[in-house]
C-alpha cells in the first residue's frame, strides 16, 4: 500500500484501486443523497444514486438479500427456500435472503450484482459495499459462512478488475480472513455500541468507516478511536438533510 491509499490488486484483468483517506470526515447517505456537509471526504450512497463530486464515493449494494417489493425481479430458484418452499426473510427489514447455497447459484447471483457493480464503476464511483454479509446468519441454517465467503470473492474479483476497492460490510467473525476474501476496508455499523472496533482496526489496519445510530454509541466511538477510524452518527433511516428524522453528529 503506498502513501496516497492506492493498492495493487491480484489477477490479470485487475487496476490498482484506491482506498478511502483514513480517519477522515464522512457521511452515510444510503438513505437518500444530499450535498456532503462540509469536511466530508467520505460520502456512501445507494447505487441509485449519482457519485457525489469532490468526494471518495462508496457505492452501497444490497449484495445477499432482495430490497422489499423486488423479489420479482430475480429468478425464483435464486430466492432462499426453506424445506417447505417459504421464502427466508430478514424479518428486521423485510428482505428475501438470496440463495448461496450451490456454486452455480452463487456465479448466477453474482453475475447480477456484478451488473450494478459495473454500474457504480460508471458512475465514478471508487469502492462498492456490498451489504448483508452476515446474511448465512439468518439463513435458518440453509447455508453458513463459507458459502458468503465463496460468493463475494466473486464480487471482489469482479470489483478489482473495473478498479474499485470493495468494502467489508459489519460480519466483524470473517474480518480476520479479509484478504483471503479480496476485501480492501470495513464499513461497518455501531462498532462503538458494541465495543467491536478493534475486531475490525486489527484486521483492516483502521481503514474503517463506522456509523452509529446512537449517541452514547457515537460517545464510545469516539472517546476510543478519534482521529483513528471515520465516524459519523446518523439516525436508522438515514434520510437525506431537511427530511423528518434526520441526524448527523460528528466526535
Amino acid at each position: 500500500m503506498t502513501a496516497s491509499g492506492l493498492v495493487a490488486t491480484a489477477g490479470t484483468s485487475s487496476a490498482a484501486v484506491t482506498l478511502p483517506p483514513l480517519a477522515a470526515a464522512w457521511d452515510y447517505q444510503i438513505g437518500g443523497a444530499y450535498t456532503p456537509p462540509s469536511g466530508v471526504k467520505i460520502v456512501s450512497r445507494d447505487n441509485s444514486d449519482p457519485a457525489a463530486s469532490g468526494q471518495y464515493n462508496i457505492c452501497y449494494i444490497n449484495a445477499f438479500q432482495v430490497n422489499p417489493g423486488l423479489d420479482g425481479q430475480w429468478s425464483s430458484d435464486l430466492l432462499l427456500r426453506d424445506a417447505n418452499g417459504t421464502k427466508v426473510v430478514d424479518e428486521d427489514w423485510g428482505e428475501t435472503l438470496l440463495d448461496l447455497r450451490t456454486a452455480d447459484k452463487r456465479t448466477r447471483v453474482a453475475a447480477k450484482i456484478n451488473g450494478i457493480i459495473d454500474s457504480c464503476a460508471g458512475k465514478g464511483f471508487q469502492a462498492v459495499e456490498p451489504d448483508n454479509y452476515d446474511s448465512y446468519e439468518r439463513s435458518e441454517n440453509l447455508f453458513g459462512a463459507t458459502q458468503a465467503q465463496d460468493y463475494i470473492k466473486l464480487l471482489s474479483s469482479h470489483a478489482h478488475a473495473k478498479g474499485l476497492a470493495i468494502a467489508q460490510k459489519n460480519t466483524s467473525d470473517l474480518a480476520g480472513n479479509r484478504s483471503a476474501n479480496g476485501l480492501d476496508f470495513a464499513v461497518v455499523e455501531e462498532c462503538g455500541h458494541y465495543t467491536e472496533c478493534d475486531a475490525y482496526t486489527g484486521p483492516f489496519g483502521n481503514r474503517v468507516v463506522d456509523v452509529e445510530y446512537t449517541n452514547s454509541g457515537l460517545s464510545k466511538a469516539c472517546g476510543s478511536y478519534q482521529g483513528k477510524i471515520s465516524i459519523v452518527q446518523r439516525d436508522v433511516d438515514v434520510v437525506p438533510a431537511g427530511e423528518s428524522g434526520y441526524v448527523r453528529k460528528t466526535c
